[in-house]
């Protein structure tokens, strides 16, 4: 049996303050009420692209429900200058990036491959490939260090590809080369339908021994905890401590993704659990029990994410479907004539299709 690797927490699930000797935290009362609105308003607008495929205007979407406090936690613990690589379900800290969550869709609706500029918002575009971001976001802190930036990097992955070989090879390269990396693991206990004791003995943290660098495990439905724990490790590594693995311990209280059904492989029983320990009702009570938001506060923050559910569902639904030639655009960095030659054969099948927007019918009229 291995010994019990211990938690970081600052907020209990009934909204009480806890201390811990390593990571201490003094919120402003303006500051907590803006980690709930950002955790709301998140869990709304994925919400509504859960709906909005439901409804056959996105082709997938992955949800992050119940992932709220690990993400925006995490988020907001970044510098402007900082740099994030995520996954493909990292939408509360898009939120925190300034990406407009209709960006998001576009990518799952099929007109875009992730419409913001990662230049702009230092928050790299979705990655569908398991496990890849990490290696992306090691090379990328390789770099910072060569050019003596003080930026600090953090690559977001979950407990499923925790098992794959990218993220053993970026925790090498980042160990070696001293990178400024924080590895972020949202362990949310469910890799698909495989759950993480079937895939390591020991908690995820600990892998961070034996590539020889810091490994904490952190509350994963503590906003406050998360926020604590991140600003450490991304402190950590931009002062030249090298990579910090923080696994946040947290649960997927949604599906895999749209075509997932998470009742074959899990009991009610277990997810009715985690729903006693949501970590936006968390911050709810606290800030209930400290006195620092009344009644007036949440319903001004539910009717604002209301107002956000409306504009992005508006917003998708309207998204123009992008030229079909497009795909053969930048392919390669000039003309190709085999690329040529598939644009070609590609236009002509298209015009074989009736593009008019009426068809006439037997009796002269228009259907």
């Amino acid at each position: 049996m291995t010994e019990p690797t211990p938690m970081v927490q600052l907020l209990t699930p009934e909204g009480k303050r806890t201390a811990h000797p390593d990571f201490s935290l003094d919120p402003t009362p303006e500051e907590v009420r803006g980690l709930y609105r950002d955790m709301v308003l998140v869990r709304r607008f994925d919400g509504e692209a859960a709906a909005l495929q439901r409804q056959g205007e996105l082709g997938l979407w992955t949800q992050s429900l119940g992932q709220e406090a690990a993400q925006v936690g995490s988020g907001r613990a970044l510098r402007g200058t900082d740099y994030a690589f995520p996954t493909f379900r990292e939408h509360g800290v898009a939120w925190c990036r300034g990406v407009d969550p209709v960006s998001l869709m576009g990518m799952f609706r099929g007109v875009n491959h992730g419409g913001w500029d990662p230049d702009e918002k230092n928050f790299h575009l979705y990655t569908i490939v398991i496990g890849a971001q990490t290696l992306h976001a090691t090379g990328y802190a390789m770099g910072v260090a060569k050019d003596g930036g003080d930026e600090a990097v953090i690559a977001y992955f979950g407990d499923g590809a925790s098992s794959q070989g990218d993220v053993s090879e970026a925790f090498t390269f980042a160990a070696v080369y001293d990178a400024p990396v924080v590895f972020f693991c949202q362990n949310n206990q469910w890799a698909i339908s495989e759950p993480t004791e079937r895939q390591s003995r020991v908690p995820l943290a600990r892998r961070a021994d034996g590539f020889g660098f810091p490994g904490v495990r952190v509350d994963g439905n503590d906003v406050l905890a998360c926020l604590a724990v991140t600003r450490w490790a991304l402190d950590f590594a931009r002062q030249g401590g090298g990579p910090v693995l923080v696994e946040a311990f947290t649960y997927r209280m949604g599906a895999h993704s749209t075509s997932d059904d998470p009742g074959r492989y899990r009991s009610r029983a277990e997810e009715e659990l985690w729903a006693d320990r949501d970590p936006i009702e968390r911050v709810r009570r606290y800030l209930l029990c400290e006195g620092w938001a009344d009644q007036a506060f949440f319903d001004a923050v539910a009717a604002e994410s209301e107002e956000l559910a409306r504009d992005v569902r508006r917003r998708v639904r309207e998204m123009a479907d992008p030229d079909p030639g497009a795909i053969f655009r930048h392919v390669y960095a000039g003309p190709h004539p085999l690329v040529e030659e598939e644009r070609v054969q590609y236009e002509r099948y298209l015009a074989g299709f009736d593009t008019s927007d009426t068809l006439e019918t037997a009796e002269g009229g228009a259907r």
